[in-house]
């Protein structure tokens, strides 16, 4: 079996803004394993600035998993502990070569009989009529839970854009997520997650910035608003680490990005740990590019979580690759009759 790896960058339709800044691109890397006639091909997702394995060794990393593919997965997943993206990578692409087909890797409904996974519809940071424009469109597609990143514009203005569609629609007709990606103050976190809980909100993602043990602790204790950790949980390795942490804060609900914690097995330990103290939990993708994306939504697909999922990150870029993924009325499917485009992927392994 022979090894390579590309990089790509993904272009954005318009630039998407986070409490972190605005993006107009985002890297990633394929790892790409080829024996005989057949290949697999596996996404590396890296979200510089964010991830624990945005290091200037990354792209030696890649070349020495690329050396070492004889090892096998299991033995280089052990090896890549501080790499959690390349153990994504990892994953997919021996997964990728060992399936009939090389973007088919989880066997379910989902693939077999295009069941939809229920998702939520992303409204990115904007000035207020750029995120009034995306609320209009994600409701008029059919999306029944809305996710709406907050900490970049006056928290006033967020606010009433909250209430505009809390005016128009009951919470028993849109679920309204709140993604605030660690820009809360402390000071002031727990007066905002109050009003926050007066419109109805489901629940916030990381309100404050990770690494604050004992005060989000304090906060998932007494919020009057469900809180989902995310960013907390990267950088984390050791199981008796997570267990923990969960323990010490008891967060309602984790979210859990694969590239950012050691793919589909690092998920699967936060899930096992979620629930035996009783907490929540969904998946989410990290603007991975269509490949990533199919295999984290075929993963999604086995373990039958009934709460809308963060997929729907499949159309934010002019280059992505074309694929049978389909978003429609607020679900993904994947169609058997729509390929994929070949070309792009063609390029990429050769």
């Amino acid at each position: 079996m022979k090894a390579t790896y590309k990089k790509y960058i993904l272009n954005f339709k318009r630039p998407s803004g986070t409490s972190r800044g605005v993006l107009t691109t985002k890297e990633t890397w394929f790892l790409i394993l080829k024996h005989n006639r057949k290949f697999g091909i596996g996404e590396c997702g890296i979200l510089r600035g964010l991830s624990i394995d945005d290091v200037d060794d990354y792209e030696e990393k890649l070349q020495w998993v690329c050396e070492n593919i004889h090892l096998g997965k299991e033995a280089l997943y052990e090896k890549l502990v501080k790499y959690p993206s390349i153990q994504f990578g990892v994953e997919q692409a021996f997964l990728s070569i060992t399936s009939e087909n090389p973007f088919q890797l989880f066997k379910s409904n989902f693939l077999t009989s295009q069941e939809p996974i229920l998702i939520n519809g992303l409204v990115w940071m904007g000035n207020e009529d750029y995120m009034i424009k995306q609320i209009d469109e994600k409701l008029k597609a059919g999306f029944q839970c809305i996710k709406m990143k907050i900490g970049a514009i006056d928290f006033d203005q967020e606010l009433s854009i909250l209430k505009l569609i809390r005016k128009q629609y009951s919470k028993s007709e849109i679920e309204l997520r709140v993604d605030a990606n660690g820009a809360f103050a402390i000071d002031g976190a727990e007066e905002k997650l109050r009003v926050l809980a007066g419109l109805d909100i489901h629940s916030i993602e990381q309100p404050i910035k990770q690494g604050q043990l004992t005060e989000m602790a304090k906060l998932c204790s007494k919020t009057p608003l469900p809180i989902a950790l995310d960013e907390e949980l990267i950088g984390v390795f050791e199981l008796a680490k997570k267990r923990e942490m969960l323990q010490t804060i008891r967060p309602q609900y984790i979210i859990l990005k694969p590239s950012l914690i050691g793919g589909f097995k690092g998920s699967l330990e936060w899930i096992q740990l979620a629930e035996e103290l009783n907490i929540g939990w969904w998946i989410t993708s990290a603007l991975e590019s269509n490949i990533g994306l199919n295999a984290i939504a075929q993963f999604t697909s086995t373990l039958n979580n009934q709460l809308p999922q963060g997929l729907g990150t499949g159309s934010l870029y002019t280059n992505n690759f074309q694929s049978p993924l389909t978003v429609a009325q607020g679900t993904l499917s994947y169609h058997q009759n729509k390929a994929w485009k070949t070309n792009l992927i063609q390029e990429l392994c050769t």
